[in-house]
Parts: structure tokens; sequence; C-alpha cells
């Protein structure tokens, strides 16, 4: 394997965005660092880029909702000897229900994996894209990051978190070669709506959704022309703008009627 190739990470990298993410480096020959529970999963995404890119592939199965996965990510990657040219932050997760009703500790899992495990990997990864003056970051967060959610308080602020902690360090870099990007997908056709037992919502049941290919290409391409913020698609340019322009009580209003069961 030629030494002179790069290698981005990316974390929930099976499916949904973080699969065609991780296929969006592939195809622009990248290396590769996949993450995600499953190894079985991880193998069969694996030798598909393989024989499709010819790409190298390392697979590490994690749970990373478990605050020592993240660490023992970057432990791992440290003992190969690798060098990430590029982390994508996307493994995510949210849960449906008003939050009075909702799991606690279910909650807490949400928050280590789509906060914990973003902070403890842009730290390990950031410290050496400054120290050697080159890297890319891509968080991947939601147009929920600009507006409240009920029926999805805690996913909505967990996304607020990304949003906001992105842009706070693509300050703090912005006299290095190290760019930070947020990505801002709105519903996405990916099995995320399943896992936070959300089908029967008014948004998913009705609602257009997008392609998680085309939110990756935007994604892809935002982050290599090292924009800050990419909204992907028309629909959620405009509700990022409301979330902005409208009051908070108003969109609030708004997202609990499309977030509320459809026959309700």
């Amino acid at each position: 394997m030629a030494n002179n190739q790069k290698y981005a990470l990316v974390t929930g990298a099976t499916n949904g965005i973080g699969y065609e993410l991780a296929k969006q480096f592939a195809q622009n020959q990248y290396n590769l660092l996949i993450v995600a529970r499953s190894q079985e999963e991880l193998d069969k995404t694996a030798s598909e880029f393989k024989q499709q890119f010819g790409t190298e592939v390392v697979t590490i199965a994690k749970d990373l909702s478990l605050r020592e996965s993240p660490f023992e990510v970057c432990n791992e990657i440290k003992a190969k000897g690798i060098q990430v040219d590029a982390l994508v932050n996307n493994a995510g997760q949210g849960q449906y229900g008003e939050f009075v009703d909702t799991d606690i500790n279910r909650e807490l899992e949400i928050v280590d994996l789509n906060i914990g495990a973003y902070l403890i990997l842009t730290k390990y990864f950031l410290r050496e894209m400054v120290a050697r003056n080159e890297g890319k970051v891509l968080n991947v967060s939601s147009v929920g990051s600009e507006i409240p959610g009920p029926l999805q308080a805690v996913y909505h602020a967990t996304k607020a978190f990304v949003t906001s902690f992105s842009e706070a360090i693509r300050n703090e870099t912005k006299n290095t070669n190290v760019t930070v990007t947020a990505l801002l997908p709105g519903p996405t056709d990916t099995d995320f709506f399943h896992k936070a037992d959300m089908e029967d919502a008014k948004m998913v049941k009705e609602g257009s959704k997008s392609d998680p290919a085309t939110v990756a290409k935007d994604g892809y391409e935002g982050l290599m022309a090292g924009k800050d913020k990419v909204v992907s698609g028309l629909k959620n340019k405009v509700m990022a703008a409301a979330g902005n322009i409208l009051p908070d009580n108003v969109v609030a209003e708004g997202m609990h009627q499309q977030a509320k069961p459809s026959d309700k």
C-alpha cells in the first residue's frame, strides 16, 4: 500500500449518511478507518469498498455510546501508526417521545454518543492536525440544531451542541490549515427514525426525506471546500433560516405539530 494515501476516519459508517460519506472518501482515493457497533456490518462494508474502489479499509467495532470506547478507538489507531487526515464524526441516535416519559438512561447514552464521542475523537485528532498544520474535521449535526425539537428534546439539544462546538473550534483553528465543517442534514431516508421509534411521526410518514447519498455528497464537497456550515437541501435551508428568524416558541410549536403521530 502506498504511504502517500490519506486516511479518513468515519464513525457510524455502515449505514445511512455515514456509509455514504465513507463511500465519498473511498471513491476519492482515501483509505478508510470505519467505526460501527457490528463487526459483521463493518466487514461487509469493508469488502464492498475494497472491491469497488481498491481502497484500504480498517474496521474498528465499538459502541461509541460507552465512555471508554472513543478513547479505545484513538489508541487503536495510534497503535497502528495511522495518520488521520479527515475525521468524520457521524454516529448519532435519537429518542422519540415527551421528555417526562422517555428513558433517562437511554438519553444519557445518546448524550455520550452524540456529544461525548464527538468531543473525545475531535480532541485527539484535532491536536494532531493542528500540530502538523493540516487536516479536516466534519461534524455531522442536524438542521434540528438550529431549532427546538419537542418530542426529540434531547436529540435536538445534542445537535445544537455539535453545531456550536464546531463553530467555536473552527474559529480557534482559523490561523491554521485545519478546517472544521458542520453538516446539517434535515430528515433523511435512513434507519434513524426506526431506531428512535419515530416512524409514526407526521414528518416521517408524510414529509419528504432527503437521499443520504445527496446529503453525503454535499457534506464531502463542503468539507473539501473548507466551508463552515453545510445545510443540505433547499427545504432544510428554509427550515434553518426560519429557526433563526421566527421566535423560538413559534418554531417549537411548529416542530411539535410535525413530530406528532400522523393520525392524531
